[in-house]
């Protein structure tokens, strides 16, 4: 029985010392920050005009040269 506990309370030690988990959690936290940065980015691109067409739009006359930047 004392070789048993003496099992148990290790694996209980190890356990609690994993530290894997830890790193998954990192990265969703940079994913989230990521995230909410493109969408903010997206919103100031976008919002002198009307939307993510327009501004996809505007960015293809500007690449393709057939009419004028603005």
């Amino acid at each position: 029985m004392t070789k048993f506990l003496s099992a148990f309370t290790k694996s209980i030690h190890n356990f609690c010392r994993d530290d894997d988990g830890a790193q998954v959690v990192e990265y969703a936290l940079i994913i989230a920050v990521v995230s909410i940065a493109l969408v903010l980015a997206l919103q100031g691109l976008t919002a002198n005009g009307g939307g993510f067409a327009t501004f996809i739009t505007r960015v293809t006359t500007c690449l393709t040269g057939t009419a004028a930047c603005v």
